[in-house]
């Protein structure tokens, strides 16, 4: 039977009352719990995991899917209207889409980062469609030298995201990558930094820094100015959807992102994340634009977004083809597969392929579903900015803690939620930009457990990482693209103190 027909075969499966009201079910929840900061797609699999014990092998298979495609979707939202990430795909998408929102264009954002997520959602699934096998097979020729390459390059390209001095982002990143190392060291146990505090013994969680950053941050600044937000927040009702010429320049992004995505997604590691950040510091090279750019440019919304939905298919590469998930979210669908006797890998496809075809349906079917829900909400979700200041902070503060407490039950977590808040406002009243630094803090953990493997594995020889013909090229590209930021850096500074004396 050809792939044509067996993917035919499979949404006819998907499409029985039972397993499509399952469908519904599972883009529902995931878009709602995408929404709830901090829980995302893992909090939203634990906790349908005992829910779905009296189902039916495909019938659960398609609503963790739905599950899994859904909180993508449902995390941008939260980072456009109040500038808090859902989870950490969506920290980049603050950026430009709250600068939207605070313009009024908070509708259209949305919009985009809809389309955009189902185009790119889209494109994902057909690779993992057609090239499957081929493409685990190329991930797992990622190891410890290529994680901390890859970092190492992205932490060159990237350090500057959005920051107009290329000293203060130099400076964030540091301190990121310095909050990134909290904790217990990942080779030999030792505790760092920790200051005799147990809490902080594994370290720092990701989303926590994010939202504190971001999130209490904002809080705190609209309290200190609460005569701004009136203004900022008014939109009208034919601003609830892009434009044509913010179509026109989206479209492009979307599939830019979306290809960049699902490239970067096969990556075992934070490849969903990496890829947004990625996303848009191509989109704000390629723009003609560049006075939009940390201004609200709807190309930083529809690349990051596309990007981070065409990552999550790619995801599914590795786990469907090989049986090996390469994050935690992938980990707990693992585990409702195995809860319901099914097991991923290369035997799926030939031993039951009733079942995994009906996956892969489920996911297509799952992308036009979430789009036809997510649309039609723009409209309320743009309308929550019409809520008082006075009613929408607390209601926000309450969610942001609610989030952050559900990640680990943890009331101390709640008290760094507070202390990064605190940190983020100061910074951004002190004119720093916060990417440098998220950025840094989300690396640092890759590139030191790259490292110390990668030397581990080559007896301590650094050469020997770059004979390695990935990590190789990757290195020598980072040190090529940071010598000509330097030299670029030096160019102008003389070129203005020329311009200065004259």
């Amino acid at each position: 039977m050809s792939t044509v027909s067996s993917l035919l075969s499979g949404m006819a499966a998907v499409m029985t009352p039972t397993n499509f009201i399952a469908s519904i079910i599972g883009v529902l929840i995931g878009t709602l719990t995408g929404v709830l900061p901090g829980l995302g797609i893992t909090g939203a699999l634990a906790l349908l995991l005992p829910a779905s014990y009296g189902l039916s092998p495909a019938t659960a298979m398609i609503m963790f899917c739905g599950v899994y495609y859904g909180a993508m979707y449902g995390g941008s939202t939260t980072s456009i209207l109040v500038n808090i990430p859902g989870e950490g795909a969506s920290v980049v998408t603050c950026i430009e889409g709250y600068e939207m929102a605070k313009k009024g264009r908070a509708g259209a954002a949305l919009a985009v980062a809809a389309i955009g997520s189902f185009i790119a959602g889209t494109m994902g699934t057909v690779g993992l469609t057609f090239f499957a096998p081929m493409l685990a097979k190329a991930a797992l020729a990622f190891g410890p030298p290529e994680y901390f390459a890859i970092a190492i390059l992205g932490l060159v390209l990237l350090f500057n995201i959005s920051g107009k001095s290329p000293l203060k982002s130099a400076l964030m990143v540091m301190i990121g990558l310095m909050v990134g190392t909290i904790g217990f060291d990942p080779m030999t146990g030792v505790s760092r930094f920790t200051m005799g505090i147990i809490n902080l013994e594994d370290g720092i969680e990701f989303i926590i820094f994010t939202m504190g950053l971001y999130g209490v941050g904002e809080i705190l600044a609209s309290i200190c100015k609460p005569e701004e937000q009136g203004e900022m927040m008014k939109f009208k009702f034919r601003d609830l959807y892009p434009n044509r010429e913010e179509l026109k320049r989206s479209l492009p992004a979307m599939f830019r992102g979306g290809i960049l995505g699902f490239l970067i997604g096969l990556m075992p590691g934070p490849g969903m994340t990496i890829s947004t950040f990625v996303s848009y510091a191509v989109e704000k090279r390629l723009s003609k634009h560049p006075e939009e750019w940390g201004h609200g440019a709807i190309e930083g919304v529809a690349g990051p977004e596309s990007a981070n939905n065409a990552a999550n298919a790619a995801q599914m590469v590795p786990l469907l083809s090989l049986g090996l998930p390469f994050n935690s979210s992938g980990a707990l669908l693992l585990a409702g597969f195995m809860i319901h006797g099914v097991a991923p890998g290369p035997m799926l496809m030939s031993t039951n392929p009733d079942l995994f075809w009906a996956i892969i349906a489920s996911l297509y079917i799952g992308n036009v579903l979430l789009l036809i829900i997510n649309l039609p909400l723009v409209g309320v979700f743009a309308s929550l900015l019409k809520i008082p200041i006075n009613i929408l902070l607390p209601i926000v503060m309450v969610i942001t803690f609610t989030g952050a407490y559900a990640i680990n039950n943890s009331l101390f977590d709640l008290g760094l939620l507070l202390l990064f808040g605190v940190l983020g406002f100061i910074l951004k009243q002190a004119k720093f930009d916060l990417a440098p630094l998220v950025i840094g803090m989300f690396l640092g953990s890759t590139i030191e457990k790259g490292l110390v493997q990668g030397m581990i594995i080559s007896n301590g020889s650094f050469m020997t990482l770059l004979s390695r013909p990935l990590a190789g090229t990757m290195l020598k590209i980072g040190l090529a693209v940071l010598l000509f930021s330097i030299l670029r850096s030096i160019y102008r500074a003389m070129k203005a103190r020329k311009a200065a004396v004259v």
